[in-house]
């Protein structure tokens, strides 16, 4: 098996991989959506809120907030003594306090663990009016999502590398005017296949309905892409599920 890179950025990370099979594909898919731990708000304690929205409502919107994971220093809990128990090793807490009119932001908290604090720190909790008081105290939790969906580090999905050729098109503009992801542009009156836009493209098997002479075919390579919630890098989560799939197949493997 082979992997390249074809894009990234900070949130995004887009690779080819050549001789992979499709079960080997989504198993690293599945581990990293519900295996890859993250930290996430799991109780809250609410010693002071009068706002407009009712505990239960602001537990949940700060559960869904991502939090920034270090794996080097938080790892999942043992049992359910080390939650009890508050363990440094798989809970983190977090604060929240004011008392000032206006709206209350993600970044307002404060976290044991400055390495560890909410992804996106502009992310409105509520809004406060005037004689409003907000205090809270929240424990977050190194979970999986396959337990709920906010330990979900982000998503995962692939499909086939396309190839596109183009013939004898009939109306070369037509295709060019209807190409609204940019795969198709018109050049001295003829259509002419843009390659990076192809990757990306979900509209392939719509152009080649438009023309006969168009021709899009698919390989058996995969087009992989991971998007990360901020939690964890996408190298991480890769790393991560990659380390995780080696260990069940030890553990497998010492079974049988």
């Amino acid at each position: 098996m082979k992997a390249s890179k074809i894009t990234s950025n900070k949130e995004k990370l887009v690779f080819l991989l050549e001789g992979c099979t499709d079960t080997f594909a989504n198993t690293i898919r599945r581990m990293i959506l519900e295996e890859v731990p993250t930290l996430a708000i799991e109780d809250v304690e609410i010693k002071d809120n009068n706002t407009a929205l009712y505990d239960e409502m602001l537990a949940l919107r700060l559960g869904l907030i991502p939090i920034k994971t270090d794996l080097t220093s938080y790892r999942l809990p043992k049992n359910e003594d080390e939650i009890t128990e508050r363990s440094a090793q798989c809970t983190l807490q977090i604060k929240l306090k004011s008392a000032k009119k206006g709206v209350v932001r993600a970044g307002d908290a404060e976290s044991a663990d400055s390495k560890c604090t909410f992804v996106q720190s502009d992310v409105p909790v509520v809004k406060l009016l005037s004689k409003q008081k907000l205090d809270l105290t929240m424990t977050a939790v190194v979970g999986q999502g396959k337990e709920h969906t906010k330990w979900s580090p982000g998503m995962a999905f692939y499909k086939k590398e396309a190839i596109v050729k183009v013939g004898k098109v009939k109306d070369p503009k037509f295709i060019a005017d209807s190409s609204s992801d940019g795969v198709f542009t018109l050049k001295a009156g003829s259509l002419s296949v843009n390659a990076d836009k192809v990757n990306a493209s979900h509209l392939l098997n719509y152009y080649a309905e438009l023309d006969e002479g168009i021709n899009v075919t698919y390989t058996d390579n995969k087009i992989f892409t991971v998007e990360s919630w901020g939690q964890l890098s996408c190298k991480d989560m890769l790393t991560k599920s990659a380390e995780i799939l080696f260990e069940k197949a030890e553990e497998m493997e010492s079974e049988l």
